[in-house]
């Protein structure tokens, strides 16, 4: 790794034109806990790249973009659905897991991007989302025409309504997307029927994991996929398959386990079977959970040795730009993990959430669903100088980290997207008072200086329009840009790829006063990160390798992060 003096006047500006080239990425075999340490890449297929001109992201468009994702340093993507399906909850409504949805491409393309990208020495990761099903599913298509009583319908969770002639649902679950979590089978000559539980949209009707033939299924698709190369599944709402038969009512205070959908025991048997599948082709396949919950103890549950390997870290991804909580999300985070061994991973957006530039320039810079509206007063300069803080803070934290396309260009959320070509389903279910989360799904901005920015070969608009401001934002732009976000992730993915000290393994905390984080890795590496409004003095050292913002005069300004060599150290 090549040091870089921090002499004054020295900057990130200089150290980043002094880093070498990326390492050739190689994948040894000998690698199997590959995901303790790794840099994921989330790649949102509609949204990355579109090799074929009609305006929406395909596989062929990944591939020829294979060479960004090695430069940058990344060691597995993550792909979100990719196979066919109505895109009613832009593709978490699964039609038909063992293809592609054409306009990705093709199996036979999937499975070339997969042996490509190894070629990289970049691993992938696809999505599973065991909830539910597309209503287009051919098990909920037989469901439906073979009516009330059937074992077809035994698949899902179809119960007569309450009240007069069965006029009201079964009981008041409340969807994630807001509204009641049923709907109301009506046939074509208007007879209305039974009710069909959904915990998302009505077009995700939800599985009954009580049903053999359900986990029969869900375990030939990890077979499906590992067979075709992949090293990692991701599990979407991974706590929500396990129901109490008799559906009741969502309890006050359910204690532990005691919620009729959320983190029942019975998951952990389900997953159990999961894990010896994955083991049954290596220790090297890993599957990672997608975990809202707040108790800590019920979620490590779920990282024991024999059942996931790890889970997303979504306190610390919603959690607020305060050194005090961001601290205690740390601490907590690692003492969870270490009771089970398992490797804590750190995230800071992805797909659903509120993008940190975007985030991070508000009053309020945490995140919660339920708070997103329009119109927040957003300073932008001020959430990308803490951004590239935040960036360099969660990099050098013991674990994996997550990158969501985009976050390494520092692109916002775009807030601004005419309702007409509004297509979440959290805008249409909260009738227009959420904006959903396209926002943070806007096609990549690759080159150029208007739309479609290199995102398309052609003159179709992008699936979601792009901003006409966003020409200094390409990946072309800030490529020529020492000092750009983009060179900012690729020099700490390079000194992260390259330390002995990073990625999994201890951490200790330094004492370095009230609003800063401070803590070593190993012998001589230091993070320090400047969460007040003042400029701080940094810790004696002999270099700093690398910061968010250049220090002056030995001092790190405000919102700003900067990895040190501690004195004396080689």
């Amino acid at each position: 790794m090549t040091a870089v003096s921090a002499a004054d006047g020295d900057s990130a500006v200089t150290a980043l034109q002094r880093v070498p080239a990326a390492p050739e990425a190689r994948i040894e075999p000998s690698d199997a806990t590959w995901w303790r340490s790794a840099t994921i890449y989330q790649v949102y297929p509609r949204s990355f790249a579109d090799a074929d001109g009609d305006g929406t992201g395909d596989l062929a468009g990944v591939r020829a973009r294979l060479g960004y994702l090695r430069d940058l340093g990344v060691d597995a993507i993550w792909f979100t659905p990719w196979y066919p399906s109505p895109m009613a909850d832009g593709g978490y409504d699964v039609a038909d897991y063992r293809a592609i949805d054409p306009a990705f491409g093709t199996l036979e393309q999937a499975e070339a991007l997969i042996a490509d990208a190894l070629d990289f020495g970049i691993r992938t990761i696809v999505d599973v989302v065991p909830n539910h099903v597309s209503d287009a599913h051919r098990w909920f298509r037989e469901a439906l025409a073979a009516g009330p009583g059937s074992p077809e319908r035994e698949r899902f969770w179809f119960r007569d309504g309450v009240g007069v002639d069965g006029a009201e649902p079964p009981n008041a679950w409340v969807s994630n997307f807001s509204g009641p979590a049923w709907s109301r089978v009506v046939r074509r000559d208007g007879t209305a029927e039974q009710w069909y539980l959904h915990l998302f949209s009505s077009a995700q009707p939800d599985l009954n994991w009580g049903h053999p033939d359900v986990r029969d299924e869900y375990e030939d698709v990890l077979r499906f996929w590992f067979d075709r190369g992949v090293s990692g599944v991701r599990i979407d709402s991974a706590a929500l398959l396990a129901k109490d038969a008799t559906l009741p009512e969502v309890p006050n205070e359910p204690g532990p386990g005691g919620h009729p959908y959320v983190d029942r025991d019975d998951l952990q048997e389900i997953y159990r079977s999961w894990r010896a599948i994955a083991e049954s082709y290596g220790p090297d396949r890993a599957l990672i959970g997608e975990l809202w919950l707040p108790d800590s103890e019920r979620f490590a549950r779920y990282l024991r040795p024999d059942v996931l390997h790890t889970a997303f870290n979504f306190d610390y991804l919603s959690a607020a730009w305060d050194a005090d909580r961001l601290r205690t999300s740390i601490d907590e985070t690692l003492a969870v993990h270490r009771t089970v061994g398992a490797p804590a991973t750190w995230v800071l957006s992805n797909h659903d959430v509120t993008r940190p530039v975007t985030r991070f320039g508000r009053d309020d810079t945490t995140f919660a669903f339920e708070r997103k509206r329009f119109g927040i007063p957003t300073d932008l300069e001020l959430g990308r100088r803490r951004a590239r803080a935040a960036a360099l803070l969660a990099m050098a934290l013991p674990g994996s980290y997550y990158i969501y396309q985009g976050e390494e260009l520092g692109l916002p959320e775009v807030e601004d997207i005419p309702p007409a070509r509004l297509q979440d389903p959290m805008y249409f279910r909260s009738g227009g008072t959420d904006p959903g989360r396209d926002g943070c799904r806007v096609p990549m901005p690759w080159s150029g200086d208007a739309p479609p920015y290199g995102f398309s070969p052609g003159p179709a608009a992008s699936w979601l329009p792009q901003p006409d401001d966003w020409a200094t934002l390409t990946a072309e732009a800030q490529s020529a840009d020492p000092t750009s976000m983009l060179s900012l992730y690729r020099m700490a993915l390079l000194v992260r790829r390259t330390h002995p000290a990073l990625g999994d393994g201890p951490m200790e905390w330094l004492d370095a006063g009230a609003g800063v984080l401070a803590f070593t890795r190993g012998e001589g590496f230091a993070c320090v990160a400047n969460l007040t409004d003042s400029p701080i003095a940094l810790p004696p050292n002999d270099q700093v390798w690398l910061a968010s913002t250049p220090p002056e005069g030995g001092r790190l300004p405000a919102d700003a992060a900067a990895w040190i060599r501690l004195p004396g150290t080689a």
